[in-house]
């Protein structure tokens, strides 16, 4: 397994080793130890998966408070594009994101710990997107921004996205609560 650190503090790209051989491919997609080493000392309590088709785009979503979310990203079927932004106030990269394209041929993971947003657009015919959390789901403390922000000014990589009514009702970046502070 290859970590690799991203231009923001905090987040994460794996590259798990892969063992390939003429019946198909073997490989490891979460270890707590193997992880733990790599810094991600974390406890995943919830995974979820989601199939979404072509031009969907989740997102831009967060939690808060004693439900703030970490996740561990990774595409079993198909291809998306997977963005993180920084909203942790008083963070050198505050407002900044990194996206990356995660897909089953590449099977690369993001880990995304507490104070990101988080979102993805599908960039194959349809996609099934699995992550793993570190804080249950709770709807009184989920959070979301809206995908178009102007002053993200985040490139989804597809024409005419498929938003869910939720999502639309993001708030703009702008307007988001002190939720999450930086710690150096």
């Amino acid at each position: 397994m290859n970590i690799k650190k991203v231009e923001i503090e905090g987040l994460l790209i794996i590259e798990p080793s892969v063992f390939p051989d003429d019946r198909g491919y073997f490989y490891e997609s979460f270890s707590l130890k193997r992880y733990s080493e790599a810094g991600i000392n974390f406890q995943f309590v919830q995974d979820n998966i989601s199939k979404s088709s072509k031009n969907t785009l989740r997102g831009l979503h967060y939690q808060i408070g004693e439900f703030a979310q970490g996740k561990l990203c990774q595409v079993l079927s198909g291809k998306v594009l997977d963005i993180a932004v920084d909203i942790r106030f008083g963070s050198p990269t505050f407002g900044k994101y990194v996206s990356l394209v995660l897909s089953d041929e590449n099977k690369n993971q993001f880990f995304i710990p507490p104070g990101f947003a988080h979102g993805f657009s599908v960039l194959s015919e349809q996609a099934i997107f699995s992550y793993k959390c570190t804080s249950y789901y709770n709807k009184q403390y989920e959070r979301s921004i809206i995908y178009s922000d102007e002053d993200l000014k985040i490139d989804w990589q597809i024409e005419s996205p498929i938003v869910s009514p939720k999502d639309l009702l993001g708030k703009k970046f702008i307007e988001i609560d002190k939720d999450f502070t930086y710690e150096k």
